[in-house]
């Protein structure tokens, strides 16, 4: 989504999808310290460090806009490592949503808006650990059942999702590789009780 633009995107209320701006850092990350509670430190941490990674590409980060920043979503650069070659996908972790605007559709049009600008980049793929009953409504569905595989077995496999794009072709196989940031921050699949499940 060019810089400035806004998603025609269906929510309720007055809120406007947007690319993120500098402005908005500390906004986001204090909506994720709310959104992901234990772990929400940890969360607006994951998207300070991944930010650099869009200067690169592929990947979008956008906002959900009302008088102030409700809503967030993170597309980063990521691998899947294909049989005849590494390709690039996104992963779209995380999604967060202010507890005072949640079901309002603002989660699902930061999904669509972030799903279609990858499609206007040419990713062929965008992965994801979530919801069935939630993502699928956009098109994810379980990687396991179509050829990719988790890249940690702590991923539920049917949490472990993707939405196939335009650029993508059936031999676009394989393992998919996290950024190491996600790593780092122990933010991969779920832990046990004693843990830090993400």
């Amino acid at each position: 989504m060019p810089r400035g633009q806004s998603c025609a995107c269906e929510v309720r209320s007055r809120v406007r999808v947007r690319p993120e701006e500098p402005g908005d850092h500390e906004a986001v990350a204090a909506l994720h310290r709310e959104a992901f509670g234990r772990d929400g430190a940890k969360v607006a941490e994951l998207v300070d460090r991944l930010r650099p990674a869009l200067a690169a590409g592929p990947g979008a980060s956008l906002v959900a806009e009302d008088t102030d920043v409700v809503g967030h979503v993170l597309l980063t650069p990521s691998l899947l490592d294909a049989p005849t070659r590494l390709v690039g996908v996104t992963v779209l972790s995380p999604l967060g949503v202010r507890s005072t605007h949640r079901r309002r559709g603002i989660g699902g049009a930061l999904v669509t808006a972030g799903i279609e600008e990858m499609d206007r980049q040419g990713v062929p793929a965008v992965f994801l650990e979530g919801s069935p009953s939630y993502y699928a409504r956009f098109g994810f569905e379980a990687g396991g059942d179509l050829g990719f595989r988790r890249p940690s077995l702590r991923i539920p496999d049917e949490a472990f999702q993707v939405v196939r794009l335009a650029a993508f072709e059936p031999w676009m196989t394989g393992t998919l590789v996290y950024d190491h940031t996600f790593w780092d921050l122990d933010l991969v699949g779920l832990r046990d009780a004693e843990g830090a499940g993400s």
